[in-house]
């Protein structure tokens, strides 16, 4: 009797044990986790605010928010990395359109189409057919973009310029007319944190975009114009005399960093994507058009070098369809209206609205309609990230050097796997 009692009790514990397994399993399963590197001011504001949205319209659904921080993604895409060659990826991801997405993680085979979202929300025409295509691979579409940055902007104190009546430049000649005058009066013209190397890079792809134009520029990335191009050489010899502005501390400095001497009045001009704006306004509680503005990067106007963040459907993940409800606010107009005026940036969706944002908004939206596109090298969208790691190094090292053959020499090795 007292053998059939244990045997009984020990059944019951399995089957509680059993349950209270599964019902763990059951409960893991349904958190979602969206991980990204908006850790800084402004995007983590608009993220904030767009889980916000999505807790209100599903309540049951558990959200965990796994932000890890580095500008551009420099820590979270390592850790990304590790998680997806090790089959355990986030329910979704933030991950740059163009090369990023479909060289890392569509060509390996780790993202799921979205095609049926799509047709399912109706989005085929409500996002551009070019920026479709960036998130596209043979006719399958794999991630939703929830907002486009303008890389291709510079950013001015506007109270230094008016005290010492300067002129914002629009080209490379005066740039440095007015980074001289700025330094003959103890300003730092420009103000520069590349304590994470992309940050340089990224005012070298401005440059090359000015001297190439968006054709030759996207030919760089092709392999159809080769590094040994004369106007590439001209964009390095720009580029290192505008290093010879920029403040003594930069490479201890992240672009918060930079961008707060800024609006401290330190600095006169940065230049940024349009980020910078979310960190003016959200973090330094400054004022659009009073305390700072924003013109074109020198020689680009007309040209908009683009970033857009997306997230997609990783293959594997147990919550797919908890992943596409989130998508589908993602990708609503309600959705990036609550981010993207926190973020800095503009919606992807062509018919979002503009009431919701400030005078940059407005800008650079109408910009978008009209301007030549062209995708960024510096947040992952015009290379493989092979290649951009190289390019970062090379950069790095002509940052302290200044020598142009080797920098193009390291230029035309890191393009051979283009």
């Amino acid at each position: 009797m007292l053998a059939l009692f244990l045997a009984f009790s020990l059944a019951l514990s399995g089957c509680n044990s059993k349950s209270e397994k599964s019902s763990g399993n059951k409960k893991e399963e349904k958190k979602l986790e969206i991980f990204s590197w908006w850790t800084g001011a402004g995007e983590e504001d608009g993220l904030l605010a767009l889980l916000e949205l999505f807790k209100e319209k599903y309540p049951d659904i558990e959200v965990e928010n796994a932000a890890v921080a580095g500008g551009a993604g420099t820590n979270a895409k390592a850790v990304l990395a590790t998680r997806m060659q090790g089959n355990n990826p986030p329910s979704t991801f933030q991950v740059h359109g163009g090369q990023e997405l479909n060289a890392s993680w569509v060509a390996a085979g780790k993202m799921e189409p979205l095609n049926d979202l799509y047709e399912q929300e109706g989005w085929m025409d409500k996002f551009p057919k070019d920026l479709i295509d960036m998130v596209s691979v043979d006719g399958n579409i794999y991630s939703v973009p929830v907002n486009i940055h303008r890389s291709n902007v510079l950013w001015y104190n506007k109270k230094i310029f008016e005290e010492n009546n300067l002129q914002v430049p629009t080209t490379f000649d005066e740039f440095f007319d007015v980074a001289e005058k700025l330094k003959a009066k103890g300003i730092t013209p420009l103000a520069l944190g590349d304590k994470e190397p992309w940050t340089a890079t990224h005012i070298f792809e401005n440059v090359l975009l000015a001297k190439l134009g968006p054709d030759g520029y996207n030919a760089l990335w092709s392999g159809e114009l080769s590094f040994d191009d004369p106007k590439v050489k001209e964009s390095v010899e720009i580029f290192g005399k505008m290093l010879s502005y920029v403040n003594e501390d930069h490479s201890s400095r992240n672009w918060q960093d930079a961008s707060q001497l800024v609006a401290k009045g330190e600095a006169a001009m940065n230049i940024m994507g349009d980020w910078a704006k979310g960190y003016f306004v959200n973090d330094m509680k400054l004022k659009v058009n009073e305390d700072f503005g924003y013109v074109p990067t020198p020689e680009t106007d007309g040209y908009f070098m683009v970033v857009t963040d997306t997230f997609g459907l990783p293959k594997g993940v147990k919550n797919a369809d908890d992943v596409k409800k989130f998508l589908s606010v993602l990708g609503s107009v309600e959705g990036q209206d609550v981010f993207n005026p926190l973020k800095g940036s503009i919606p992807a969706r062509i018919d979002a609205d503009m009431s919701k944002y400030d005078q940059y908004g407005k800008d650079t939206m109408e910009d978008f309609k009209n301007s030549k596109l062209a995708p960024s090298l510096a947040h992952g969208s015009a290379a493989p990230e092979g290649v951009l790691t190289r390019v970062n190094q090379a950069v790095n090292i002509f940052v302290t050097q200044k020598d142009v053959k080797q920098f193009i020499d390291a230029l035309k090795t890191a393009a051979q796997d283009l």
